[in-house]
Parts: C-alpha cells; sequence; structure tokens
C-alpha cells in the first residue's frame, strides 16, 4: 500500500484544504491516522467540507489566505509535504477577473514555494491544470507538447510550472505538478455559479430540470475520478527527483463525449430529460484526452476507478446529500 512507504510521523500541509480536492485529500489522510494541517480562506472552500472532517478528527485548521507571505510561512513550519491545491478555478472566471486569478494563483504559489523552500519540506506537489495545453490540437496530450494558453487561468496554471521547476534548479525544492483533466466525485460542489458539468448535470436531473450544455456535446474530456487523485498526490510525495521539477497528467487516459456523459448519468438517475444547448464557452477546449504514459512511468500511477465506476460513487454521495430520494 502506498501510505506504508509514509512514516508514521510524516506531517502534510494541505492548502484549498476546504476545496473538492483538499478535502478529499485530507480526508484520506487524517482516516489513515496522519498528522494534517488545513490552510484556506473560503473563497472557493465550503464550510461543510471543514465541518465534517472536524466532526471526525483532529487536525490545525488555519483560516487565511496564500496572498500573505507571512500566513504561508506559519503554515508550512514543521510540515513534511505540501498538496498546493489552493486556486480560483474556472476559466470564464478569469476571463472576467484576470488580476485577482494573478494575484491568488500565481503570487500565492510563489508564496507558498518560497515558504516551503525555508521551511526544507521534503517535496511540494501542487496542482497543475490540462488547461495548459491551449490551443495544441494534438490527441492524446504529452508533456512537453503545449500549445498557446487560452485563458487567464490558464496562463496561471503555466506560470506555476515554470516557477516550480524554477525553485527545483536553482534552490534544490523538490516540486511535482499535477495536471489535472476533469476531476470528478464526492463533494464537489453542485451549487457554484461555475460548477463543473457533472455536479450541474446531477443537481439539475435531480430536481427533474433540464441542465445546460456549453456547444453540441460533442466535446470530449478525459473525466477522473477522485481517488484517482489522491493516490497521484501520494505517489507525487514518494516520487525519485527524476520526477522533481516536472509537471504530469493526471487522468484516467480514456476520453467520453459530453453527450454521452449525459446518457449515462440519466440512466444511473433513471431520468429522460432532454438537455438544452447553449453556444461554446469562450476559452473552452473543444476535445481532451491525456496521455499518462510518463506518469506512469515516473511517479507509478495507474488509476483504478473508470468514469463508470466513478459515476455511481458520485451518484451515490450526491442522491444522500442533496437530499434526493
Amino acid at each position: 500500500m502506498i501510505l506504508d512507504r509514509f512514516k508514521s510521523s510524516d506531517k502534510f500541509l494541505i492548502t484549498g484544504g476546504a476545496g473538492f480536492i483538499g478535502s478529499n485529500l485530507a480526508d484520506f489522510l487524517l482516516q489513515h491516522g496522519f498528522e494534517v494541517k488545513v490552510l484556506d480562506d473560503y473563497s472557493n472552500g465550503r464550510h461543510e467540507n471543514i465541518k465534517d472532517l472536524k466532526s471526525k478528527y483532529e487536525f490545525e485548521f488555519i483560516e487565511g489566505d496564500i496572498r500573505d507571505l507571512e500566513t504561508c510561512k506559519a503554515a508550512v513550519k514543521g510540515v513534511d509535504y505540501v498538496l498546493h491545491q489552493a486556486a480560483w478555478g474556472s476559466v470564464p472566471r478569469s476571463i472576467r477577473m484576470p488580476l485577482v486569478y494573478d494575484e491568488v494563483n500565481i503570487h500565492g504559489t510563489l508564496n507558498m514555494l518560497e515558504a516551503a523552500k525555508d521551511a526544507g519540506v521534503k517535496k511540494f506537489v501542487y496542482a497543475s491544470s490540462s488547461s495548459v495545453y491551449g490551443d495544441e490540437p494534438t490527441l492524446p496530450k504529452v508533456e512537453g507538447r503545449e500549445g498557446k494558453p487560452l485563458s487567464p487561468y490558464a496562463i496561471t496554471k503555466k506560470v506555476n510550472e515554470l516557477y516550480a521547476k524554477n525553485y527545483f534548479e536553482l534552490y534544490g525544492l523538490e516540486t511535482v505538478g499535477l495536471r489535472y483533466f476533469n476531476v470528478f466525485g464526492r463533494r464537489q460542489d453542485p451549487h457554484s455559479t461555475y460548477a463543473a458539468v457533472i455536479p450541474i448535470f446531477i443537481r439539475d436531473l435531480l430536481k427533474d430540470q433540464a441542465p445546460n450544455i456549453n456547444g453540441d456535446g460533442s466535446q470530449t474530456r478525459d473525466f477522473t475520478y477522485i481517488d484517482n487523485v489522491i493516490e497521484a498526490n501520494l505517489l507525487a510525495c514518494l516520487a525519485g527527483t527524476e520526477a522533481s521539477g516536472e509537471a504530469f497528467n493526471i487522468a484516467y487516459g480514456k476520453k467520453i463525449t459530453l453527450n454521452e456523459l449525459y446518457e449515462i448519468i440519466c440512466k444511473l438517475l433513471d431520468k429522460e430529460i432532454k438537455p438544452n444547448y447553449r453556444e461554446p464557452r469562450e476559452g473552452d477546449i473543444p476535445h481532451s484526452l491525456a496521455d499518462i504514459s510518463k506518469t506512469k512511468k515516473l511517479l507509478g500511477y495507474d488509476p483504478k476507478i473508470d468514469v463508470f465506476e466513478g459515476l455511481e460513487r458520485t451518484m451515490a454521495w450526491y442522491v444522500e446529500n442533496l437530499g434526493a430520494k
């Protein structure tokens, strides 16, 4: 088991730990007895995620902003591994608010890198994004073959990768970037204006409402269940020096159209509702599929849960937690 390769005394800091991915990482590590710190300012994280964790475990929660260097320095004190998930997501929102994205995603990550360097952490694992591939049309997406970023959000993630590589090469801070493709699963917020497509589909269908699909639904995505992402973060912590300064695709490695995805969710929920098709969103990439061979080779990543099993697990969680019958 992956966890057997850590020391029982190892301590983790999870930034953005009240968010979707961050709270799942915290839950998993706390469940297995590790000491965890969580840093979040609730700008994107949810109070109920932390309330849920606090009801089950004891851990240190720091309410703070990664844009403040002193907060970052205090958070990394005594930490072995940093799992940096804190960021502002959403391509459309970044187009509306580029200055905020620069401040949080770039300057905030730089603060965390600096704090981690000074604290001498063993590994700095950070969330990047498949959006860095931009207008590069080739499928599958392969690390080292990126195009022009299509949004401020994508630019921030690309700059994060450059800084992380630089911090390894200049200062010896071992950094590993994880280019998340479309992650889904329990705790993903279905109520946000910028909610991801799977929780939106589930939310609306549970209300017997027709969800919106941007474009004609022929767009393809490589959907990745949250448990695969948790495994990737832990493997990145344990990776050898040859992985440091690098960025890796984190996906399942298979594509599905939004129309196919919608049909599966309708079937699982026993619904027959036609979606509303709208104009494509500005900055969206039409097709996405990851080559995960580099991730398998250097991290030992081998995703176990495909989109179908992941949807069944996700559906059960939403049906229970959204109060549906």
